[in-house]
Formats: structure tokens, sequence, C-alpha cells
């Protein structure tokens, strides 16, 4: 019989949307919440029906029968907390994103290469619907030549938790850096970015960021010149929540959702036309299909849209339409990577390549434009 893990979940905001995936997950045994606020880890303890329940990340590490950790804190703590994790001894997993400057995600390395221990950020939109069916598509050469990549994050955060406020707009870039670079198996180079509209004063005090959004173009290290194009909003702007890829091919186009719950377009090369006529291209929406048969079946359900069904409650879900059914997905891979004894799909090394690409975007936009080399960290 496969091992079965005593795994901590800290953070019952965001984290409340993963309890119930833990308690079904066929290779967790024992599941400990952790919540600084009293009446918040009381609720999801009653709900569920959680024996162990505690309020500091402290007596999580402190506990030597828990075997792994999913942090799902404010920002600011990613870092410090993983470090801490993996020098306690135990797996770490942590929302996006990684880091909020290069130093951080030098010390997450440093942690997990000396704990011995996995790491694994938790990037949604990796294993998004949207994003597994492009990969088939990739994977059966239906896109060609790829010509361009193009990723889009446009999220009002306007009343949310202090930490949020005035945030540097590619500190938080992951959800339309990582599909970008995944899909084309590559990592960024160096970038150029521009920061764009006007900031009120009092959102520039704590992290000294005049952008309310930011747009940048990467150039990627692969054979041949290829660009990825990132936006990023998170203030001041009237647009709904989207997070997006595009990605252009010779022979074809996808186009991800930019409004919650329509299809994907893609848009195929139908007609090379004649020496002196025009080429064609066709739009098809697509049916994305859930990717569930991909899980354990206690655990299938959850691909589906959680706002529906009362673990729906965190902004982040309501707005996003539960990240396209990535959850279970996220935490099957987080554990069976333990139980294996192996990597995990998104391991230290490839959070950095995901993470930096914004960090280093922000320098730039705060140096006018000037391009930033976005450091290897293999």
């Amino acid at each position: 019989m496969s091992k079965k893990l005593h795994v901590a979940l800290v953070g019952l905001g965001f984290g409340s949307t993963f309890t119930e995936i833990y308690l079904r997950h066929p290779n967790v045994a024992q599941l400990t919440i952790c919540d600084a606020n009293p009446e918040r880890l009381a609720t999801q303890q009653t709900q569920f029906g959680v024996e162990n329940a505690v309020s500091t990340l402290e007596a999580v590490l402190a506990d030597p029968t828990i075997d792994a950790v999913h942090l799902n804190s404010g920002i600011p703590d990613h870092a410090r907390q993983s470090v801490a994790t993996l020098e306690a001894g135990k797996h770490c997993a942590c929302t996006v994103p990684m880091a909020t400057s290069l130093e951080e995600i030098c010390a997450i390395i440093a942690a997990k290469r000396q704990s011995g221990k996995n790491y694994m950020m938790m990037e949604t939109q990796l294993y998004a619907r949207e994003f597994l069916f492009a990969c088939e598509l990739r994977d059966k050469g239906t896109f060609g030549r790829l010509q361009l990549l193009r990723g889009a994050h446009y999220q009002d955060m306007e009343n949310w938790p202090a930490y949020w406020q005035g945030l540097p707009p590619m500190w938080y870039s992951t959800h339309a850096v990582a599909p970008c670079l995944a899909f084309a198996k590559t990592r960024a180079l160096s970038v150029r970015c521009l920061g764009s509209g006007t900031m009120r004063d009092e959102l520039k005090v704590r992290y000294s960021n005049p952008f309310p959004m930011e747009t940048a173009i990467f150039r990627l290290d692969r054979e041949g010149p290829l660009a990825m194009e990132i936006t990023r909003a998170l203030f001041h702007s009237a647009r709904g929540y989207e997070e997006s890829f595009t990605i252009y091919g010779e022979d074809a186009t996808l186009e991800a959702p930019q409004i919650h719950n329509e299809a994907p377009v893609l848009f195929r090369l139908t007609a090379l036309g004649a020496q002196s006529g025009p080429r064609r291209s066709a739009p098809e929406k697509l049916y994305v299909p859930d990717y569930a048969h991909l899980l354990p079946e206690p655990i299938r359900s959850f691909t589906g849209a959680v706002e529906l069904d009362g673990r729906g409650e965190h902004p982040s879900v309501m707005h996003g339409g539960g990240h396209g059914g990535s959850h279970p997905h996220l935490i099957h891979e987080f554990v069976r990577s333990i139980v294996e004894q192996r990597a995990p799909a998104i391991d230290e090394i490839k959070a950095a390549d995901w993470t930096a690409p914004g960090l280093c975007a922000h320098k730039s936009a705060l140096r006018g434009g000037e391009e930033v080399t976005i450091p290897d960290f293999a």
C-alpha cells in the first residue's frame, strides 16, 4: 500500500478551498488545519470534522508527525515561511508567487537543497483545463511554428487585505507568465517593461510602486526569435477578472477565454490563397474536457465549479471560477511527488523561472523600460 501522509494546511482564507480535497485524497491519512483567526479555524473544524487544529505555523513545524505543509499565507510571508518549513524538515507547497525578491528565491532554493525535501509552487494555471487542452493541441502539432505568446491577468484588488494595497502588478504575474513559458517549454532571458496609468498616492506608500498596471515584452530562451508579452493590472482598471493566454502559431492560434465561462477560440489556417490573395483563418469555439479522469476517483468531483457548492467563498475563487478545475490536480501532484519520492511538476527551479520574470519586469518598469536580465536558477 502506498504511503499515507500527514499534511498541514496553513491559512484558511484561500486555503479553505483545499481542505476537503486533502481529506478525501487516498494518500492523505491525517490533516491539520492552521489559521490565526480563531473563528475561521473553528468554522473549518466543524464544517469538515477536522480533529487537528492549531493557530500558528510554529506549532505546525514543531509537530514531528507532520510530513508536509501547504502554505496559503499572504504574499509577503511566502518566502520566509517556505524557508522555515523546509528547514524544519518538512515538504513545502506554497501558493503563488514564490517570493517577492530574487534574494528570497535563492534562499528557498538553498533551503530546499539542504533539506532534501520537496518544494512545489501551487500555480493554478498549469492545471487549468484550458491549458491542459492547449498542450494536447500542441503535442498534436496543431499550431505549427510558434510566433508569439501573450498572457494577461486583470484583477482589481481594491479593499483586499492591507498587504495587497499598492503591490507591484508584475510581482504577482505567474498566472500569466507560467502558462506561456510552460507551453513553450522554455524560460525567459530578459525583459523590458513599462508601467502604465496613475496610482492614488496612498497606494504608493507600502511598496513605493507608482503603477497600477504594467506591461512587458520578454525575450525567451529558444532557437530562433520568440517573444512573450505579459500585461498585469491590479488597480484602477475597469476590467473584470481575467487570467488568459494566447498562443500564436503559424498554422493556428488559440485564445483562452477572456470572459468567465466562455469557450476558448481556435483560429485555424483554412486557405493559403493564391500568390496574391489573402490567407484565411476560421474561428472555432472549442469544447474543453474536464480532465477529472487524470485524478483518483475520490477527488474527481473537485474539478467542477467550486463556487456552487460552498467551497468558493474566497474572492479569488468567486472571480476565477475555481481556477479552471486546477485545485485537485495541484494537491494530487504535491502528494504523489512525496509518496513517489520524486520532484514535483512545479519544483523550485520552475517556480523561480516563473516568478523571477515578474520581479525583473517591475525593476525594468521603475527604470523606464530598461532591459533587465533574468537569472538562470538551474
